[in-house]
């Protein structure tokens, strides 16, 4: 009996005995330190704020065009028996150059015929006034007190002058048709088309090509009520420094710039698009003369900045950082972020040009910041670095002076 209870107690005190001991081991383990940790600020890139003057830039677009067209019409008939090698498409000419030749024979005929009844009225005016001469004396011996103007050949007179002016003036249109059997260039320019050739018959009125002048090339530029009002225009009906304009190409992969200027603005606004349109003139486009850089070609389609208005002091942002209401997200002395109301100047699809708003101290946050609050605490990216070397720096000019220290005192000793 006394056996079979050991066997029985004896595994029960040994799980009693591991229970209190490791109860007892339980409470006398100490529990892990609780440590509270500091969320860190987060880190932020910023900017300072600078302000500089600027002159402001209107950027604009247009297809370059002849200030000068001229579509040339024959004002004779006849045939076609010379071409100039320069009338071609794309051709240059002068001033003066003959570009077509029709046929002169019949004309120069009538040059001569014209000259011709111009000498029969001649002499015919010449014979009557010998017969005034002769009708003035008979009557002064014939007669006394004041003679008829019939009986004097005044009205004979009168006639045989009027046609010698008639002569005259069919001798200038005789040659005139002469002359306008030579179509001649008007202006120096480039040939945009021809549509005659030679031994082609042509009648008066017959379009015989289109021509442009290449003096000065226009571009037309639109421009909204808002762009107008950074520019500084002369008044119309008045003198004044024009706007200068910058025009851009890329032409063969590479970015080509001819310098022209604002010669004017149309004056009205489109129905359609609401913008008004702006003229920029170049002078000889095509480098005729000066032959200093890449000709500017018509048709070609440029980009243009005008030089407007200067302003004074603003700070200049990307446009990207502006938010709802004009405001900016900054950075103030304290190193926590804060909304800025600001002021602004002028604005574009890139830049935003601030005039006012800014406190002292400030600097504008360029990092993106989720859900932004003001007086968020932020640590800005450099500054801890700057703070770094500045210790860095410190150690090592306090390691280096306690250097020079124990040189000193070894020195001493020796």
């Amino acid at each position: 009996m006394n056996k079979k209870v050991i066997k029985i107690a004896v595994p029960v005190l040994i799980v009693v005995i591991a229970i209190v001991v490791a109860f007892a081991l339980s409470k006398a383990r100490k529990p892990p330190e609780k440590v509270s940790e500091a969320k860190a600020a987060i880190l932020v890139e910023v900017k300072p704020v600078t302000r500089q003057d600027v002159v402001y830039q209107i950027e604009s677009q247009g297809a370059v065009t002849p200030k000068t067209e001229t579509s040339l019409v024959s004002e004779v008939n006849g045939r076609i028996v010379k071409v100039s090698d320069d009338f071609v498409e794309g051709g240059f000419f002068n001033a003066g150059d003959v570009l077509v030749q029709v046929e002169p024979a019949d004309y120069q005929t009538g040059v001569k015929a014209s000259e011709a009844a111009l000498a029969n009225a001649q002499a015919a005016l010449e014979e009557e006034k010998a017969r005034v001469k002769v009708a003035e004396e008979d009557w002064r011996s014939f007669q006394a007190g004041t003679a008829p103007q019939l009986g004097l050949r005044r009205p004979q007179l009168a006639s045989a002058l009027a046609k010698v002016r008639s002569a005259e003036a069919d001798l200038e249109r005789a040659k005139r048709d002469l002359a306008r059997t030579e179509i001649r260039a008007p202006y120096a320019g480039i040939v945009k088309n021809r549509t005659v050739d030679l031994g082609q018959f042509v009648s008066r009125g017959t379009t015989i090509g289109m021509i442009y002048g290449t003096d000065i090339a226009e571009v037309r530029l639109p421009l909204t009520d808002n762009d107008l009002a950074y520019l500084d225009l002369p008044a119309p009906n008045q003198t004044g420094a024009k706007p200068a304009v910058v025009l851009e190409a890329i032409v063969a992969g590479q970015t080509l710039r001819w310098p022209a200027e604002l010669a004017r603005t149309e004056g009205v606004l489109d129905e359609r698009s609401r913008v008004i349109y702006a003229v920029a003139e170049v002078v000889d486009p095509y480098q005729l003369a000066s032959n200093t850089r890449a000709p500017l070609r018509f048709g070609r389609f440029v980009q243009a900045k005008i030089v407007g208005r200067t302003a004074s002091q603003v700070v200049v942002v990307p446009r990207y950082l502006l938010r709802p209401a004009d405001q900016l997200l900054v950075i103030d002395a304290t190193n926590k972020l804060q909304f800025r109301q600001v002021k602004i100047d002028r604005s574009d699809e890139k830049q935003a040009f601030i005039q006012d708003g800014f406190e002292a101290g400030d600097q504008i946050l360029y990092s993106p910041v989720t859900n932004p609050m003001p007086g968020l605490a932020v640590r800005i990216n450099g500054a801890e670095k700057t703070k770094t070397n500045s210790n860095e720096q410190k150690a090592d000019e306090a390691t280096t002076s306690d250097a020079v220290t124990a040189n000193k005192a070894a020195d001493g000793v020796n």
